[in-house]
């Protein structure tokens, strides 16, 4: 079986399952458990950009996604 390698979200390069885009960015011994700690805390404004949403079911959306860039 031929598996697809996905995009790495953080830096310029395939997904190599190394696990720092699970991180979380207020305790680096923690893995995110989407507290949501790190949006609510400490700023009287904080925003997060979504460029895109891949569901599990969008397999083809995401070859084509990948295919552009």
């Amino acid at each position: 079986m031929v598996t697809m390698m996905s995009k790495c979200v953080l830096y310029d390069r395939e997904c190599i399952d190394c696990g720092e885009c699970d991180q979380c960015s207020l305790d680096p011994n923690k893995r995110c458990d989407n507290c949501m700690k790190c949006i609510t805390e400490g700023a009287d404004y904080r925003g997060i950009v979504i460029d895109r949403i891949i569901l599990p079911t969008d397999s083809k959306l995401q070859k084509t996604d990948e295919s552009d860039n």
